[in-house]
């Protein structure tokens, strides 16, 4: 059996880790639980502020594309991700390739759900197009996309 004096030796070694945890400066043991129980109020709140500023976020990114342009040996590799995806909006961007002179090699698309686009694109003319003029094409294509008005 456990005596009273351990057992009131253990919950004032218990009261000190939470004093000490709560950085709480009280001296009795009521003070010391109102510390925590204040302390876990502002944690709550806290958590609360940073879980809507991370679902603000997220909804500001929905339509926010991912767009990837690699130079490989014969072309780019372009990647393109959103998390929808509009009809019209393949069609868009290899509007776009045509009018950079970018022709496509070879595209795998999918367009469950979310929008992926993976392509090898050369170019019509030789050292005419940078990596960066193709990634600014795509993300101009995905912004005149007209299921996008």
């Amino acid at each position: 059996m456990v005596s009273r004096e351990q057992k009131g030796g253990v919950l004032h070694e218990k009261l000190q880790i939470l004093r000490s945890v709560t950085h709480s400066h009280a001296g009795d043991n009521m003070s010391i639980i109102a510390d925590a129980s204040s302390y876990i109020k502002d944690l709550k709140q806290k958590i609360a502020k940073l879980n809507q500023e991370i679902a603000s976020a997220q909804h500001a990114n929905v339509c926010q594309p991912l767009v990837s342009v690699e130079v490989v040996e014969n072309g780019f590799l372009i990647n393109v991700f959103m998390d929808k995806c509009s009809p019209g909006l393949l069609g868009s961007i290899l509007e776009a390739f045509d009018e950079i002179g970018l022709s496509v090699l070879e595209a795998r698309a999918t367009c469950a759900g979310s929008f992926r686009l993976q392509a090898v694109g050369e170019e019509e003319a030789e050292d005419l197009i940078d990596a960066h003029a193709v990634e600014q094409a795509v993300i101009q294509a995905i912004k005149n996309c007209p299921s996008k008005k």
